[in-house]
């Protein structure tokens, strides 16, 4: 077990931020809440803020649009839709049980860190529907359209074909659907790719960070989303134990914390887990619980 002067920065900040942070409070976010700008961004036309992360919320067919920039948004507990620069994705069903996104333009890529036999996940490009089965990352594009599974597992429908997809495949979908390999080295230099990768680590520190809060401080209501004041956005505490996500970075749950290190030895991040970008270790997950923003 490291001791605390092995935290590093990020642990230093952890424990800082820990310190200044009260109880959780209560909002539940749903599907379709913007947690995330960088640059500029719209829904249907309306200019988005800082101010509009955790508090705009995606309908029914509502757009949001990027220009120079990107922008996150949550789905069900876990999941993260991330669209890079002069992209767009309209909001199609904004239901726990019956999640859908279009995506209209540029590309997306989707964290998936927790996902119930209860959620159906889906996102539609071109005329496509892509319906996620197993936690992982999946990455979309409009020109030309296409749909990848970097891991998971996918299957894709369009019209009368159906394909699935696994670990490192993809899919065009002008003609025939067929499944081939791709070049997961190149994918990863990725403008999308990197800033996804970048946007989970800090999602990984957000979540160490609540979780000792809610370990230290109570307010604990159940896995879900839970608003963290010093990053700014929401992060996702899972229902018990530990896991990675698709690019490698730890999540806690606050038993966890509890139980794993003790009072005043959690709070370092280390960097990513030893499972690399495959291994999920989830425990618990969403069942109702909420998420919490003051």
């Amino acid at each position: 077990m490291k001791s605390i002067l092995g935290f590093g920065w990020r642990g230093a900040l952890a424990l800082l931020a820990t310190a200044a942070l009260g109880m959780a409070t209560t909002t539940m976010p749903m599907p379709g809440t913007v947690n995330y700008l960088e640059g500029k961004a719209s829904v249907d036309g309306r200019a988005l803020s800082p101010k509009s992360v955790g508090s705009t919320q995606l309908v029914v067919n509502d757009l949001l649009s990027t220009t120079q920039g990107h922008a996150e948004l949550l789905l069900t507990p876990g999941v993260f839709l991330r669209i890079g620069n002069g992209s767009s994705v309209r909001m199609l069903s904004p239901g726990l049980a019956d999640t859908t996104v279009g995506l209209e333009s540029g590309s997306a890529m989707l964290e998936v860190d927790q996902l119930y036999k209860s959620n159906r996940l889906n996102v539609v490009v071109d005329n496509a529907t892509t319906t996620i089965e197993k936690t992982g990352l999946y990455g979309f594009n409009v020109n030309p359209p296409a749909v990848r599974v970097v891991n998971g597992k996918a299957e894709v429908s369009q019209g009368a074909q159906h394909v699935t997809l696994k670990n490192e495949r993809e899919v065009e979908l002008a003609g025939a659907l067929k499944a081939v390999k791709f070049d997961k080295d190149a994918m990863q230099n990725d403008p999308l790719y990197r800033w996804s990768d970048l946007r989970s680590d800090y999602e990984a520190q957000a979540n160490l960070n609540e979780a000792r809060t809610v370990y230290v401080n109570g307010g604990w209501y159940g896995p879900g989303w839970y608003w963290d004041p010093y990053w700014s956005c929401y992060a996702f505490l899972p229902g018990a134990g530990m896991f990675y996500s698709p690019f490698g970075w730890e999540f806690y749950s606050p038993g966890w914390w509890g139980g794993f290190y003790g009072y005043g030895f959690g709070g370092f991040h280390g960097g990513r887990g030893f499972h690399g970008d495959r291994g999920f270790h989830a425990g618990g997950g969403f069942h109702g619980g909420g998420g919490h923003r003051g």
